[in-house]
């Protein structure tokens, strides 16, 4: 395996629990690796769906979940507190959530120029839908019509690094139910709607069409090959 090479795995519709323990088994692999001067220490990158979860990151508020426990289990919902950079967000069905497992050492690149990279790629891939989007200063996501009063976050992200080692990625808005996010502040930011590519170009998108995209467009932005 060479340094820019990623391996890639669709896990389908998985439990949020089990697919961060899965997260964690590859990331503590490729510290461990690293730690130990070997080389080159591989690289993930995992494709998913969550049945409904609410995530709260290391410095989210739980303030801003604005539901209890018991409308939570009536919603089929459930809630994790995690060790990722962020606020509260929603995963669920109709979601494409990516999980870089990547050593920066290995594409050359700062934690913040990484987040950049992230918001790149989901910029091109919305490209590809006729949707024109951005990044807006001192916040992580994915924004269309950034800085008017119509702005809408179609793609979040929360990412845990160390040892410059990543974990954790995005989530990208496809054929998501949005009303999820009315019981939640997302990403602690009042007033921000959300949205979604269905939303958006009115009609059902085909998710794996998207994750095709995305992963093209992953490959050119981070000067990778997917294997």
């Amino acid at each position: 395996m060479q340094e820019r090479e990623v391996i890639f795995k669709d896990l389908g519709l998985i439990d949020y629990g089990e697919a961060w323990n899965y997260q964690e088994k590859l990331f503590d692999r490729s510290i461990e690796i690293k730690q130990g001067n070997k080389k080159p220490v591989p690289n993930y990158l995992l494709f998913c769906e969550h049945p409904h979860v609410y995530t709260l990151g290391k410095s989210g508020k739980d303030t801003n979940l604005l539901i209890d426990e018991k409308m939570l289990r009536s919603k089929g919902a459930s809630l994790y507190r995690t060790d990722r950079g962020g606020d509260i967000t929603y995963h669920g069905p109709g979601q494409l959530v990516g999980y870089p497992i990547l050593d920066l050492d290995n594409v050359r690149l700062s934690v913040k120029n990484y987040i950049f990279g992230l918001e790149e790629v989901i910029i091109r891939s919305l490209r590809q839908f006729g949707l024109e989007s951005s990044w807006i200063k001192g916040t992580a996501g994915v924004w269309l019509d950034a800085g008017e009063p119509e702005e809408r976050k179609i793609c979040s992200f929360g990412v845990r690094t160390s040892h410059m080692v990543t974990m954790h990625g995005f989530a990208l808005n496809v054929n998501t139910d949005l009303s999820y996010f009315d019981y939640i502040i997302p990403c602690g930011m009042k007033g921000k709607p959300i949205t979604s590519l269905e939303k958006e170009l009115g009609r059902k998108i085909d998710i794996k069409e998207v994750q095709k995209i995305v992963l093209k467009e992953f490959e050119k932005v981070f000067q990778i090959k997917i294997i």
